[in-house]
């Protein structure tokens, strides 16, 4: 993984304070440039908080890595926003999917049939039993998200987690979900 910083003439081991030079050049452009990024995202993904959100991310992204130069930081920000805004995009395009595939149809919501109470218990039942043998973590994350209604923001802040990972172990859960339904289903 690398980080951004300007190009040197002098290698940066030759002086002590390079890489505190280089962290406050990558600063001071990434601050230039955040409104920037913040509004090409938000066109993208179509929310302002979310666009925030992901610039945050991609500037902790930066700031953890071991530096290395870069000949346009200004432009090579912008496009590092643009491909974090279609990475989210694709993420909540699985995790749509994903959801349609566990959520019933209305018609089944509406049954009053007491089969379909029978069958909606043994569905819970599965669900509990794949959740139960989910990684704390992962049941964890699940459990806030589905059940107290947190965001994944909210849950990656509480948990010292990056979004992508909290939606990563979301992902991982409603696939374990519908796997246990789907495994019932052939029974």
């Amino acid at each position: 993984m690398i980080d951004l910083v300007p190009p040197t003439s002098a290698p940066a081991d030759a002086d002590p304070d390079a890489p505190k030079a280089a962290r406050a050049h990558f600063l001071q452009v990434f601050l230039s440039q955040r409104s920037q990024m913040e509004a090409l995202v938000s066109r993208r993904v179509g929310c302002r908080a979310t666009a925030a959100d992901l610039v945050q991310d991609l500037f902790v992204r930066f700031w953890r890595r071991p530096l290395v130069q870069v000949e346009e930081l200004n432009t090579y920000l912008l496009r590092c926003a643009g491909n974090i805004a279609i990475d989210h995009l694709r993420t909540e395009g699985t995790r749509a999917r994903i959801n349609e595939e566990l959520l019933p149809d209305e018609q089944d919501l509406r049954t009053d049939e007491p089969q379909a109470a029978v069958e909606a218990s043994n569905d819970l039942r599965h669900i509990e039993a794949a959740l139960r043998e989910l990684p704390d973590k992962t049941r964890r994350i699940f459990l806030l998200n589905r059940i107290h209604g947190r965001k994944y923001g909210e849950i990656a802040k509480a948990m010292g987690l990056s979004q992508s990972a909290v939606e990563k172990h979301m992902m991982r859960a409603l696939q374990v979900c519908k796997a246990s339904l789907d495994q019932d289903a052939r029974r």
